[in-house]
């Protein structure tokens, strides 16, 4: 059999065993499962195939596909189950975009039947810039004609949904600060900051404790602190990363030095293991 067999067969196999396990007598936490309660796995898989791509590492890669093929083979599902499209729609949509947006590869008249509208574009002997050229202006294309009134937009409308949320926060808040929505100064953030942690406190100290107003109010916390590294120009993906890494290196220093399981330990003699670890990495070496 061919790779491209084999790979439709697999393909196949995947879907059903994804369908027989959201099936009634299926997998109790499976059928559980909404589109919001796999999205954080989903935003996980991507970072573990950046992570794997990273070290290099092709055996983890393979796995790593699969798991985020997985998220799709979920998404697709659910939606199915719903009634609002099927894996072999979102397939559709995807051949028909490749080849609309490849017209230098599929041909003029291919790209055309699949929806692209551009005229003049240079399609033969083109370079990789000249590629990436035609695919934007086919891309915005697509774009203008799902948007009826352009002029409509908010300001707002530009930022991509599909970021990273912490990278989302701080274009929302440089978009929004040019409309001169903004703090005058760092000053007032840090008074933010301290109002949205008051704010946190009492929804955590009401009689009865609503996990969705606690979620709500720490993300106002966390969006305050992203406009806080954007104003001291800081990117806070690459703080935050920085910061995870040193806890791991301090953490690895803890588990080093003690003579015990830490999980062993009381509270008192873990604070001097991490102060320790602290002083370990100020001191010259």
């Amino acid at each position: 059999m061919r790779p491209q067999q084999d790979a439709g067969k697999n393909f196949a196999e995947a879907v059903a065993i994804m369908a027989r396990l959201r099936a009634p007598g299926g997998c109790p936490w499976d059928r559980e499962q909404s589109f919001d309660s796999i999205r954080k796995y989903t935003l996980e898989e991507t970072y573990e195939v950046f992570d794997a791509i990273e070290r290099r590492n092709w055996a983890d890669l393979k796995e790593e596909l699969g798991d985020l093929l997985l998220q799709v083979l979920f998404y697709s599902e659910m939606a199915s189950e719903a009634g609002d499209f099927t894996i072999a729609e979102v397939i559709e949509g995807l051949n028909q975009k490749l080849v609309r947006r490849h017209p230098h590869v599929f041909g003029d008249e291919a790209a055309a039947a699949a929806g692209n509208v551009a005229q003049g574009l240079t399609t033969d002997g083109i370079d990789s810039r000249q590629v990436l050229r035609n695919w934007e202006h086919i891309k915005q294309l697509e774009k203008n004609s799902q948007v009826k009134d352009e002029e409509s937009k908010g300001r707002l409308d530009g930022v991509p949904r599909a970021l990273p949320a912490l990278l989302e926060a701080t274009k929302l808040g440089s978009k929004a600060a040019k409309a001169g929505f903004d703090w005058p100064d760092v000053r007032g953030l840090f008074d933010k900051v301290q109002e949205e942690v008051v704010e946190l406190e009492t929804e955590l100290a009401a009689p009865e404790v609503e996990a969705d107003k606690v979620a709500s109010e720490l993300g106002d916390l966390l969006f305050t602190v992203v406009n806080l590294a954007r104003h001291l120009h800081v990117d806070p993906e690459f703080a935050l990363r920085e910061t995870n890494a040193k806890f791991r290196r301090r953490f690895a220093a803890m588990e080093a030095t003690s003579a015990k399981p830490l999980e062993e330990l009381p509270a008192e003699s873990l604070e001097k293991l991490w102060d320790a670890a602290k002083e370990q990495e100020r001191s010259p070496k």
